[in-house]
């Protein structure tokens, strides 16, 4: 997976929002509020700028936060799949 390119987190009055830009993604017409756990991750993934897969993302939360591998995977095949769903990354 890796992020859809003109998709941007923004902080708006202490919230993290998905920003669509540019022109490839005119008529993206969701709004997307992503909690701080999300954000750390969509920030980590994006500075990276390559490929990344649950694995990847999974060892970020183990990392970052108190939680087991297992766990850590569980929440971060979710999030891709929403993620997916929404249309902000790339299989």
């Amino acid at each position: 997976m890796k992020i859809k390119e003109g998709f941007n987190l923004r902080s708006i009055c202490g919230e993290y929002i998905m920003v669509a830009e540019g022109k490839m993604n005119i008529d993206f017409c969701n709004i997307i509020n992503l909690n701080d756990t999300a954000a750390y991750l969509w920030k980590q993934l994006s500075a990276k700028g390559k490929e990344f897969n649950v694995d990847d993302m999974a060892d970020l939360l183990v990392k970052e936060y108190e939680v087991d591998k297992n766990t850590a995977l569980t929440d971060a095949a979710a999030l891709a799949e929403q993620w997916a769903k929404a249309g902000i990354i790339e299989p």
